[in-house]
């Protein structure tokens, strides 16, 4: 490569080691990470006091499913989510520091799709509680859409925009 290509690859690189990229994208990850953790917990919290209402015992068979069935996916998306702080804490000074963010963003990844999931049952249980029509799983459906936009379809067509020119 010319001089002058590997000068202009530098000012548009970050030039950093690959000890460097980790501790920098390791920040990036656990930044990222506060934000969704605060969503999963907030919401798990509720959904663990919503069994010890008067109006649980009054759901029906159906919708005390949809409750065990969220309470389990936030329960997973906590595990998924806080997944990234164990994993730092049990490696830190192994030397493996590229490994674990790689290991810590697939774990974010995961608790994302989890708490989507969350969410959404969270969705329908409460709009099946509230309500009685039938356009209940229309409106989910298409939160659930706003959702894979905003969360993944979005980043994903960026991320193909601008990194495959």
């Amino acid at each position: 490569m010319p001089d002058a290509e590997q000068g202009q690859d530098r000012r548009r690189g970050r030039n950093e080691t690959e000890d460097e990229r980790a501790d920098r994208m390791w920040q990036e990850l656990i930044q990222e990470v506060r934000v969704a953790q605060m969503g999963v917990q907030i919401l798990f919290g509720f959904l663990l006091t919503v069994v010890f209402t008067p109006k649980y015992a009054g759901l029906s068979d159906t919708d005390q499913t949809i409750y065990i069935v969220t309470v389990v996916l936030g329960a997973c998306a906590t595990g998924a989510l806080i997944g990234p702080v164990s994993l730092h804490r049990l490696v830190s000074g192994r030397r493996i520091k590229p490994q674990a963010v790689q290991w810590a963003s697939r774990l974010t990844l995961l608790g994302l799709l989890l708490l989507l999931a969350t969410t959404s049952a969270s969705l329908l249980l409460i709009l099946r509680v509230a309500t009685d029509d039938d356009f209940v799983p229309y409106l989910v459906a298409g939160v659930v859409g706003w959702y894979l936009l905003c969360w993944f379809g979005l980043p994903m067509w960026a991320r193909h925009r601008h990194t495959t020119r």
